[in-house]
């Protein structure tokens, strides 16, 4: 069977190369391997050398050079608005620190559909509505999928600077001189250093 080992971006891909399309849902379109067929018939083993986000548009490249490009799928969601930003914001906080993944409007979040995200709208005072759609939530703030670069954390420097808990700080003063981004953690952030 044939292999899928990279990802090209939505902006590079030539239309004569893509032989097929397959489409996925958030939780497929995370790079994990997988066995996949096209809606054209072509299957192939998703054999990614590292896992990362595929956003709707980008394409898996075959051996053969051919592409599959990714469709994101209709999921089930909560559609959340309030009365004002301000309770939306805060929700949306809420959500970041629960790890919920949304994506974010200017006055809309849409989340997964389950029992505790529904509580935890309600119980903010937002109103949410069920609907189906493409899901493309937010990538999370550690997420260095498409940075171009590799945090392995192993070139021997120290890290033994601290966090603040909720500010944005640059990793230029430890090794990774100006990537351009910065990264934020939280109590709970579960990334290694």
């Amino acid at each position: 069977m044939l292999r899928a080992t990279a990802i090209v971006r939505k902006a590079a891909i030539r239309p004569d190369s893509v032989a097929d399309t397959v489409t996925l849902d958030h939780a497929g379109r995370q790079g994990a391997a997988a066995i996949l067929t096209g809606a054209g018939g072509v299957s192939f083993t998703l054999a990614l050398a590292k896992a990362a986000s595929i956003e709707d548009g980008d394409a898996f490249r075959l051996e053969d050079g051919r592409l599959v490009t990714v469709r994101a799928a209709a999921e089930s969601l909560l559609e959340v608005r309030a009365e004002n930003p301000a309770r939306l914001l805060r929700l949306a906080w809420q959500f970041g620190g629960n790890h919920v993944p949304a994506e974010i409007g200017a006055d809309v979040l849409y989340v997964p559909t389950t029992s505790a995200n529904a509580e935890l709208i309600r119980g903010q005072g937002c109103a949410a509505t069920p609907v189906s759609r493409a899901f493309k939530p937010e990538r999370e703030a550690h997420d260095h999928s498409q940075c171009g670069h590799d945090h392995a954390h192993d070139q021997g420097h120290d890290h033994s600077h601290a966090h603040d808990h909720g500010h944005a700080h640059d990793h230029a003063d430890h090794g990774h001189a100006n990537h351009g981004h910065a990264h934020v953690h939280g109590p709970d952030c579960k990334h290694d250093h």
